[in-house]
């Protein structure tokens, strides 16, 4: 896989040319920003891509802020490792952005990927295509990150009524216990279809359970004529990504402002 190649054409396709990801929000491409705002804070709001240099970095960052301060939410600026200037972070973080954990960007062409990732005895995988299911990949969230679901919740379902045919996401059951669970989001015309979530249960980490649940998806993915997925890792979930094929080709930290 050609890095450089592969992650200009990343940038091109998910990020200048991005698409709505919540059925309700919009694009906007404002000079050299291209962002998303929702109808509510439900919504994922924030900067997807720019191309800025030093002269022009302050100005298109209060932009952003008079944008989204009108609107009285809060929003991210999701910073890329090559993103310019080379100190935009610190910009942000003078303008009052607080960033987040980084993540590393991980993408593998499905083809070269060890897809061979058996589940623990016991484990089955079930494919959400209901509120009910949805509320089982809810409680996997929960109980995997200790954070609260109803966010993910309201965007799962949103996808599931409005395009279902761009959206996948999956549960692992130890009987009736959920104790995984992920999604997929397929940007049809780019050739990538994104990994999401992959949370796993304290007690079930280690036994293969993330490592089939990306497999399974990857299989998907490539059943509907996909070449390439992409992660955005965290430092737990790097190694198993790396051992099943994926490269790491830039980071990712989000940056937040509240209003």
């Amino acid at each position: 896989m050609d890095h450089a190649a592969v992650l200009a054409r990343y940038d091109q396709t998910l990020r200048e040319g991005a698409r709505p990801d919540d059925p309700g929000a919009r694009i906007e491409r404002v000079g050299d920003v291209v962002r998303q705002v929702g109808d509510s804070d439900q919504d994922w709001n924030g900067v997807l891509w720019s191309a800025l240099d030093a002269e022009r970095a302050d100005a298109a960052i209060a932009e952003q802020i008079a944008r989204f301060g009108g609107l009285g939410q809060a929003f991210e600026w999701k910073l890329y490792g090559h993103d310019r200037p080379a100190d935009l972070g610190r910009r942000l973080r003078a303008a009052g952005f607080a960033p987040g954990p980084a993540e590393t960007l991980m993408v593998a062409e499905i083809a070269d990927l060890d897809l061979d990732a058996a589940l623990p005895e016991g484990v089955r995988l079930s494919t959400v295509t209901d509120a009910a299911g949805v509320d089982l990949l809810v409680a996997a969230h929960e109980r995997a990150f200790g954070t609260d679901g109803s966010r993910l919740r309201h965007r799962v379902l949103a996808r599931l009524a409005a395009d279902p045919d761009t959206f996948v996401a999956v549960v692992a059951l130890a009987g009736d216990e959920p104790v995984s669970g992920g999604r997929m989001e397929l940007t049809a015309g780019t050739g990538f279809a994104g990994l999401w979530g992959g949370g796993t249960v304290e007690g079930w980490r280690g036994r293969g359970v993330y490592r089939a649940l990306v497999a399974h998806r990857a299989r998907v993915a490539a059943d509907r004529g996909y070449r390439h997925l992409h992660v955005d890792a965290s430092d737990q979930s790097r190694p198993v990504l790396e051992r099943l094929g994926f490269a790491a080709l830039t980071t990712t930290t989000p940056y937040v402002r509240r209003p």
